[in-house]
């Protein structure tokens, strides 16, 4: 799925993250522990410049506890990196990631300075939330749309941290596909730029191979559907998504399906692990090198036909 989402304000905030990174000391990058992968934005580990960086797992109740764990110890193994799964609002949560800040930020505080933390992440992962929370006080504009805060602020905790809070950036390609499928059915991607269906259908058939009895439990299917096609034909039909005619409206049961994971009704679930994301680069690490073989025999064919010259026999004997 080829999300393209890069509008002005995206890069004028990647320029303004970048020309005050100099004086900050952490960042905080919220991911959404449904999807740390994807929810990702590669550009933070660019902008942060080797920044120690806490990988904040939001929305900790919505994910499958055991794959949280998997990601934690997978971030927890890169340099200068430490995890921490918790509940934006949730104040013993943000106890625990206040405490782990001034600990990396221990340097500082003892300098009696305040810590500099760079708050950052992609829309909708609760970014906003998180610091309204560690404020104590509605400071950053919330929402379920995506893209909501727009330019930088500074929020000063009075405990020896000060934030600065930076917009939602998202890339503006994603070298995996899944991903983009993937952040459309958590709804990080507007629901104005998602085909339903589409998305629907990618999420069951993950739910069918990973979560079946999730999914047969929420909607009282006798058996499992083969397909995820027909998956949310089943659904449409026992959920009442009728058009006259007694035909199944598609789309209704995909903005059913869709709601009901996003808002935890379906379970705990997480939509990737991380031997799934190893296992989906490689692929498409191949399939990069692939395409430039392919590339490099098309060319060489274009010259021996240019010039007369005989393309080279990988499979002939060679000379005696």
């Amino acid at each position: 799925m080829a999300v393209q989402w890069f509008p002005g304000h995206m890069n004028k905030a990647r320029k303004k993250i970048s020309e005050a990174m100099p004086d900050i000391d952490l960042v905080i990058e919220v991911l959404d522990a449904r999807l740390p992968f994807s929810s990702t934005n590669p550009l933070v580990d660019e902008l942060r410049r080797n920044k120690p960086v806490i990988k904040v797992l939001n929305k900790q109740d919505l994910a499958d506890p055991k794959i949280t764990q998997q990601w934690v110890d997978f971030f927890s193994q890169q340099e200068n990196t430490q995890a921490l799964p918790l509940i934006a609002e949730d104040k013993s949560h943000l106890k625990k990631l206040t405490a782990l800040v001034k600990r990396m930020g221990a340097a500082k505080s003892d300098k009696k300075q305040s810590i500099r933390t760079m708050v950052m992440g992609i829309p909708n992962v609760g970014k906003s939330t998180l610091i309204n929370g560690l404020a104590g006080r509605y400071i950053a504009k919330t929402g379920n749309e995506p893209a909501v805060t727009k330019s930088n602020q500074l929020i000063d905790l009075k405990n020896g941290i000060v934030l600065s809070d930076t917009p939602g950036i998202l890339w503006p390609k994603f070298e995996n596909e899944n991903s983009g499928y993937r952040l459309a059915a958590s709804g990080a991607v507007k629901d104005t730029a998602i085909e339903y269906q589409d998305i629907a259908t990618f999420a069951l058939g993950f739910l069918l191979g990973h979560y079946p009895a999730e999914l047969q439990q929420r909607y009282k299917l006798k058996e499992l559907p083969e397909t995820a096609t027909r998956a949310l034909e089943a659904i449409g039909s026992k959920r009442g998504c009728l058009r006259p005619g007694g035909v199944i409206d598609l789309h209704k049961a995909a903005e059913l399906v869709l709601h009901e994971m996003r808002s935890g009704k379906m379970g705990r679930i997480s939509l990737e692990t991380p031997e799934l994301i190893e296992r989906e680069l490689a692929e498409i690490e191949a399939a990069r090198l692939a395409a430039i073989a392919a590339q490099e025999a098309e060319r060489a064919a274009e010259e021996a036909r240019r010039t007369g010259r005989p393309q080279p026999d990988d499979n002939a004997e060679p000379a005696q």
